[in-house]
């Protein structure tokens, strides 16, 4: 059985900011490391989201088009 309440393994890395962006997130208080790993988890989903999209291109393509010339599947079925 997998813990979903344990937190994901962490892995200390470097990074470069520009001076005036680190001076202004300490300032304010922010941890730089959570909104990094906050922000970066967020591009990172993006991204995934734009490939699965660009790999399956011509499958939905070619799907919309059925769906355009054949109507959708069972639809006679369909009760609403």
């Amino acid at each position: 059985m997998v813990d979903v309440s344990a937190k994901p393994a962490k892995r200390a890395t470097n990074i470069s900011l520009s001076a005036d962006v680190y001076d202004d997130a300490k300032a304010l208080g922010l941890n730089i490391s959570q909104t990094c790993d906050q922000l970066l988890r967020e591009v990172i989903q993006a991204e995934k989201s734009r490939r699965w999209s660009a790999d399956h291109a011509a499958f939905i393509e070619a799907y919309n088009r059925s769906v355009e010339e054949d109507g959708l599947p069972l639809e006679s079925w369909r009760s609403f």
